[in-house]
């Protein structure tokens, strides 16, 4: 910042304006992560957990560090949220209809030795 003389005359001296805020970019990568965690089936449940804690560092960090970006960090943890309840829904039922409708024929090979003495 240099410095400037002050105005002569009728002039008037404006400050030059602050520099921009800075952007967090943890909160643009929970923004990210969060978007993945609800399109990326399966693997979405990691992606929306680690969307969750990036957001929860980045909150903290834009409210001590005045940084912009709190509306990335509150998109990442909302998205992260529903695709890790999304996921892990999806894994629960697809886990329990295994558990369920499993006819108790594990092992294949008795299976497949039951065929063959018909």
């Amino acid at each position: 910042m240099s410095y400037q003389p002050p105005p002569f005359g009728n002039q008037e001296y404006y400050p030059p304006p602050p520099p921009p805020a800075r952007t967090n970019g943890k909160s643009v990568a929970a923004m990210v992560l969060g978007i993945l965690a609800v399109v990326t089936p399966y693997v979405g449940l990691l992606f929306g957990i680690v969307a969750i804690i990036l957001s929860a560092i980045s909150l903290k960090e834009i409210r001590t560090r005045y940084e912009q970006g709190k509306g990335m960090a509150i998109a990442g943890l909302v998205c992260g949220i529903i695709g890790t309840i999304l996921y892990a829904i999806l894994i629960a039922i697809i886990v329990l209809a295994v558990i369920f409708f499993n006819d108790g024929s594990i092992n294949s090979i008795d299976t497949w030795n039951s065929f063959n003495n018909i």
